[in-house]
């Protein structure tokens, strides 16, 4: 299966090359590291044992961040490698992993002949994969290698679900190859199950995402107020916004002015490429903004554009609450705790099956509230500027659901 497997991928991207072609010249992101993918990999092992960690994109390479790093602080003489598959994860990556990895490079196509100049290249004793990241060919051919495959904080929503079910026939030899498959919830961990994976090497950890820690001390967070100028100013960050979402957060920002006109906004795209969108919709919003990249600040402007990479997470510091975004739109929602992790209360639309089990907890906590529509937006948004019993209420429920919820990376370096 796996060969018919592999020689149906090579024909499709034979029979695809002028398309890919087209996407590689009007898309740069698409062509980022290229000829790694491809197999063409160098690095020099030195005889030590290594570990690869892989992190697709963003949100993954956050995740993993502090299991990397105690991971180091247990096994300081393994090499470290990490991959990712997307340049703005790459780009993150380098930047968080600077001083740990002994070196950061993109995930192998799953070709067998990219994946086996990927394994030669660094012969790793084990991989690391964070989340659901199948791919049949790479954990076949490690398997046959002797290198163990492990997924960590793996999670698969209903709706991938009913697509994998699908296929179960062909992924379930696939999964049995893993040393071990480690899911976030019970109801993760029983529907991947559901689709062929081995009962016994199956377990619930916990999330990951519960394990961060605030990333900056007292004068870098005052440096950081400094530098944006915030003053007495209460900062709502809009969050890895999507398309369509920048319009209601800034309708839901014209709403909170006309009560609260010492709010100022951050407004933070999740894509690069959408700059210019968002830079064209402030234009015609009618505020002064500015852009991070410039050292723009809120002394003469009301919003200010975030368009540099790795400091969102830093900025929920200064902030007063938070929308998540991602989830006005079929995106699934993206990761509340890394506001949640600084005391802020957060805001989320109603499409956030990529974090339903996080949501669970800190909405039952109240540190986190979910709005179905616009309206709703606006009036909870202004309920955390006008109502000091229920934003301070929330900023104390946000520490202790970390408090309460932690202890998976130990977990997992217990049982790998």
């Amino acid at each position: 299966m796996i060969i018919i497997y592999n020689l149906v991928l090579i024909i499709i991207s034979i029979l695809l090359l002028p398309f890919i072609i087209l996407a590689f010249i009007v898309q740069p992101k698409f062509r980022a590291g290229f000829w790694e993918k491809l197999g063409f990999y160098s690095f020099d092992k030195k005889g030590k044992k290594t570990t690869v960690f892989h992190a697709v994109s963003v949100g993954e390479v956050n995740a993993v961040k502090e299991l990397i790093k105690e991971y180091k602080i247990r096994h300081p003489e393994e090499i470290i490698i990490v991959t990712t598959t997307t340049k703005t994860g790459q780009e993150l990556a380098k930047k968080t992993f600077d001083k740990i990895a002994d070196k950061v490079t993109y995930y192998p196509y799953d070709f067998f002949f990219s994946i086996i100049s990927f394994l030669n290249t660094f012969s790793p004793e084990k991989v690391i994969i964070a989340e659901t990241e199948i791919w049949p060919c790479f954990v076949t051919i490690a398997k046959f290698k002797g290198i163990k495959v492990y997924t960590v904080n793996g999670r698969i929503s209903p709706h991938s679900f009913d697509g994998y079910k699908k296929i179960k026939l062909f992924l379930s030899p696939v999964l049995n190859r893993y040393e071990k498959i480690f899911m976030q919830s019970e109801g993760d961990a029983q529907r991947i199950i559901g689709i062929g994976a081995n009962k016994d090497k199956t377990e619930v950890m916990g999330n990951l995402k519960f394990d961060i820690s605030q990333n900056l001390n007292t004068d870098e967070i005052e440096n950081y107020k400094k530098q944006l100028k915030t003053n007495n100013y209460r900062v709502f960050i809009a969050a890895s916004t999507h398309k369509g979402e920048d319009e209601i957060v800034l309708n839901a920002f014209k709403n909170l002015k006309n009560n609260c006109p010492d709010a100022k906004l951050m407004l933070a795209p999740r894509h690069p490429q959408r700059y210019d969108e968002v830079s064209e919709l402030l234009n015609k919003s009618g505020y002064k903004w500015g852009k991070r990249s410039n050292n723009e600040d809120f002394e003469n402007n009301e919003i200010i554009m975030l368009d540099t990479m790795g400091e969102l997470s830093k900025l929920f510091s200064i902030c007063h609450i938070a929308f998540i975004g991602g989830s006005f739109s079929s995106t699934g929602g993206h990761n509340p705790l890394e506001a949640n992790i600084w005391c802020k209360p957060v805001i989320s639309g109603g499409c956030i099956f990529n974090f339903k089990d996080v949501y669970k907890i800190t909405t039952d906590k109240k540190c986190a509230v979910i709005v179905n529509n616009e309206e709703e937006f606006k009036t909870e948004l202004q309920s955390f500027y006008t109502d000091n019993d229920k934003y301070q209420t929330f900023c104390r429920n946000a520490k202790s659901v970390f408090d309460e919820n932690r202890g998976a990376i130990n977990y997992i370096l217990d049982r790998i």
